[in-house]
């Protein structure tokens, strides 16, 4: 930060386990990559190439040197995974993940159907290769996964191997954890937190709602993810309360609220 205030709420230091950022490219150029990490990259934890844009992202390799150079590990979009598999070019997606030299690799079946077993089976092989990220849940608004079973395939996907598990959302945030107007689905969250670690999930959370609507629940600590590249910054002021979203939930938590407003006041 530029400058000093109190009562904020402490934020993890990178590299992070918990209060993750990741962030959507969807596309951008050298340009807008490198304009991203002059004004955020100390805010951003991890970059996904959104499902299956890389394959057509002019001077990918430039891009990638950028993101590297700053710290930041990068990874393929799951949908990109997925076209592998469904091909049957699994070893050709090991030799992509190292041809453009990544750390980090995702796995999820929201486009495809994958026996759950064999999935875990793709994250084992894979972390021995990568930091694997696996998602859950599916890019069909119609198909809705009970609580349940999110919480089952979420500790075995962890069990598997999986430094993180995504919940999915999509880019647009009407999918999987949400309902097709954006809403949270509550009590979904409410029950995966019974059973999981919060700092164990990567929430796709792309809308402002529900961000604030996780980092209320959570704390500013909350994993988030497909953040777009201009709303990183917007993001952490949120987490901070330095957002009318926010602005009087921390300041109450440690209890400040009154006792400045009745200064002010007085």
């Amino acid at each position: 930060m530029n400058f000093e205030l109190k009562y904020l709420p402490e934020r993890t230091a990178k590299p992070r386990e918990s209060g993750l950022t990741m962030v959507m490219d969807k596309g951008l150029s050298v340009k807008e990559a490198a304009a991203i990490l002059e004004t955020s990259s100390d805010y951003i934890d991890i970059i996904k190439l959104g499902w299956a844009t890389s394959a057509f992202t002019p001077s990918l390799d430039e891009k990638l040197s950028l993101y590297k150079q700053a710290g930041i590990p990068y990874y393929f979009g799951g949908t990109l995974f997925e076209a592998f598999i469904v091909r049957g070019q699994f070893d050709d997606y090991r030799r992509l993940l190292d041809r453009y030299d990544m750390s980090f690799a995702e796995v999820s079946d929201g486009s495809i159907n994958i026996e759950h077993d064999i999935k875990c089976e793709y994250i084992r092989i894979l972390s021995r290769q990568v930091t694997v990220l696996s998602e859950v849940g599916s890019k069909d608004a119609e198909k809705i996964i009970p609580p349940y079973k999110w919480i089952e395939q979420i500790q075995k996907e962890l069990d598997a191997g999986s430094w993180k598990v995504i919940g999915e959302a999509r880019e647009g945030g009407t999918v999987g954890l949400f309902r097709s107007t954006g809403e949270v689905r509550m009590g979904l969250v409410d029950e995966i937190l019974t059973k999981i670690p919060y700092e164990k999930i990567i929430w796709e959370a792309p809308q402002k709602e529900q961000q604030v609507w996780f980092i209320k629940l959570l704390g500013s600590n909350v994993n988030l993810g497909n953040i777009a590249p201009h709303e990183v910054i917007p993001l952490e002021t949120i987490r901070l309360g330095l957002r009318g979203d926010t602005f009087d939930f921390f300041l109450k938590k440690y209890g400040k609220w009154n006792e400045n407003i009745a200064k002010l006041t007085s």
